[in-house]
């Protein structure tokens, strides 16, 4: 018979995890990636952003010479969500990335919010590229283009707006997207082509910087190594922390990998570390070589040589820019549409999104329409708008994946546990424990969670846990100034959120067991996701109130998406549908309805040890 059953609640749908099927990972890509092939995948989504687009605009306006700190601390607080991003990358291998981490882990609603998000950062990351590609074009024909565009077209005075529209910019994002859509991919061995210019091109760049390298330039008189103090170098970290986002790919690309629990942990550390070390090479070279004042944040790099004389020099770094970027953007324009194909495949977006060239095998229609908005943003919005959007959505998206390894460690059986067919009966100890039963928190205070659900109070203590992070966080940035607070007042509420962060602490992960991948694993749970949410909100607080109103309209953009449609056609949502209730032994077990989402990745404890005929491929105890 068919029960009737009560339509879930709001937050029930909001915070409902995706159950990974059989299909999604039997349907796995060749293994062909190396170690090698991971590190340069790395290295090329970011190997272009922070020494071509970032650090001439940091360093003349945020940081001066101490461009070289921003670097360090962007670096170590993109280490800490590296460490979650290796974990997840093992755990939940498949593409999509932070959206499916989150999704497993969090919900619904947060996983659509992290892939909305990083949408947001393809598009402005790709159009930001995309100009400086074009600033460097244009150098090696002497300005040319620009001259002719200002001449023929005008000069524009409008705020957020470029002083004139830049049709190379949008030109060669438009050529990218009809090469990837004819099905034109970067191969492994155009990918390491690439990669070893630009690492050839920055080896340059270094040894020649050092040896044009004039201490001067750092001192009093050029306006010391500081000039906007700590809280202009705070803000040059937050703008470099988007040059170092390039695990997030190699965490997509776990599926590819030859061994991926060795190989993408190892690749993540070392790209960030060669990711690292460059940016903060360059940066000095740059700064010792020209004062900071001088430099044209377009292109930093060719202007530093060309005022040094060394003209053929500059042509060289233009070159090597050149071909950094254009990996950059050939995989921006790839990457975009299979995350918004990943979403729509969930039911999350519009389904015209899931179409894919019967011949090429390529999201088409993502790659259109995504295509043509990322060239209007290159062509309209100017540089420096474009810089300071980069940063916010992947601080954010780093904030909810810490969060969401607290979660996965708190659970008693980790996301992969759905997969697969049910256990044979008899293979598990009666004290199994259940899936997505979470253990209590605060374990210091026993007494504190007794008259709550495990979940509620796992989810009390993580709410804590942020709220705590973020009062603290305002108190540090502005509780002595933009709040006006007396001094009594600032210190006791710093004090009183410094307790709670320490409290929230005493979660209590759960102990390793055998059906959790035993490497890589975050260490010091919860203590270091918890460091990395305190570190990425302290960084989004000192970026501008524009970085914020850009995301608060995205974000609004994306809820009223996802409550208009990804709510109600979410793949999760069908699984949800009334089911069949079967009898076995006097007992009554409800049964999904063939079609409607597949068997569920568990049973009923009851059911698991009672006699059963067990059918090949592990079938429900019920279905003789």
């Amino acid at each position: 018979r068919v029960p009737l059953h009560r339509a879930p609640s709001l937050a029930r749908k909001l915070n409902r995890l995706k159950t990974l099927e059989d299909s999604t990972t039997k349907r796995s890509l060749r293994h062909h990636l190396t170690m090698l092939d991971l590190i340069l995948l790395g290295m090329g989504t970011t190997g272009s952003v922070g020494l071509y687009v970032l650090v001439g605009t940091v360093a003349k306006e945020m940081a001066g010479p101490a461009v070289l700190v921003s670097f360090s601390m962007a670096a170590v607080a993109s280490l800490l969500g590296a460490l979650c991003y290796a974990e997840f990358g093992v755990c939940v291998p498949g593409r999509g990335s932070a959206y499916l981490f989150t999704y497993v882990s969090m919900g619904e609603l947060w996983a659509f919010l992290v892939g909305w998000n990083t949408i947001l950062g393809y598009l402005i990351g790709g159009a930001a590229v995309a100009r400086v590609w074009s600033s460097y074009v244009d150098a090696i024909f002497s300005h040319r283009i620009r001259s002719f565009t200002m001449a023929h077209v005008g000069i524009w005075q409008v705020p957020f707006l470029a002083q004139y529209p830049d049709f190379l910019a949008a030109g060669v994002i438009l050529l990218a997207s009809a090469l990837v859509s004819y099905g034109v991919g970067v191969s492994s061995w155009l990918n390491r082509t690439f990669s070893a210019i630009n690492l050839v091109v920055i080896l340059f760049i270094i040894i020649l910087g050092f040896v044009l390298a004039r201490p001067h330039n750092w001192s009093t008189e050029e306006g010391g190594f500081a000039p906007f103090g700590f809280s202009g170098i705070i803000d040059g970290a937050a703008t470099c922390f988007f040059a170092f986002q390039g695990f997030g790919a190699i965490a997509a690309s776990s599926m590819e990998a030859q061994n991926p629990k060795r190989a993408v942990p190892m690749a993540i550390a070392i790209s960030l570390g060669l990711a690292a070390g460059t940016n903060i090479l360059v940066s000095a070279a740059l700064t010792f070589m020209v004062p900071w004042r001088s430099l044209d944040p377009d292109l930093a790099l060719t202007d530093a040589f060309n005022q040094r004389g060394y003209s053929w020099a500059g042509f060289i770094v233009a070159a090597g820019a050149i071909c950094a970027m254009n990996t950059f953007l050939l995989r921006t324009v790839i990457f975009l549409p299979r995350m918004v194909h990943a979403m729509a495949a969930d039911g999350l977006f519009f389904q015209v999104f899931t179409y894919m060239h019967p011949q090429t095998l390529v999201p088409i229609v993502g790659i259109m329409v995504f295509g043509v908005l990322m060239a209007f943003l290159a062509l309209l919005l100017d540089f420096k708008a474009l810089v300071q959007f980069m940063s916010i959505s992947a601080l954010l998206n780093h904030t909810i994946v810490a969060t969401s390894i607290v979660i996965l460690r708190i659970h008693k059986s980790p996301p992969s546990s759905s997969l697969g067919s049910v256990s044979p009966v008899g293979t598990e100890q009666a004290s199994a424990p259940e899936p997505r039963q979470l253990r209590p928190a605060l374990s210091p205070y026993p007494s504190f969670p007794g008259g709550y659900r495990p979940e509620a109070a796992v989810a009390w203590a993580l709410g804590v846990l942020v709220a705590s992070a973020i009062t603290l966080d305002c108190m540090l940035v502005f509780g002595g100034s933009a709040l006006h607070l007396p001094p009594w007042g600032h210190t006791l509420l710093l004090l009183l959120s410094s307790v709670m962060f320490l409290l929230s602490l005493q979660i209590r992960p759960q102990a390793s067991s055998p059906s959790l991948p035993l490497s890589p694993q975050v260490p010091m749970v919860p203590l270091t996701p918890a460091l990395s949410i305190l570190l990425n909100v302290f960084l989004m607080l000192h970026l501008s109130y524009l970085n914020w109103l850009s995301l608060s309209i995205w974000l609004l953009i994306g809820l009223v998406v996802y409550f208009g449609y990804g709510i109600w056609h979410s793949k999760e949502n069908q699984r949800q549908l009334p089911g069949l209730t079967a009898t076995c032994g006097g007992l009554e077990e409800t049964v999904p309805v063939p079609g409607c989402g597949g068997p569920p990745a568990w049973v009923h404890a009851s059911l698991r040890h009672r006699p059963t005929h067990s059918s090949p491929g592990g079938a429900h105890p019920c279905a003789d």
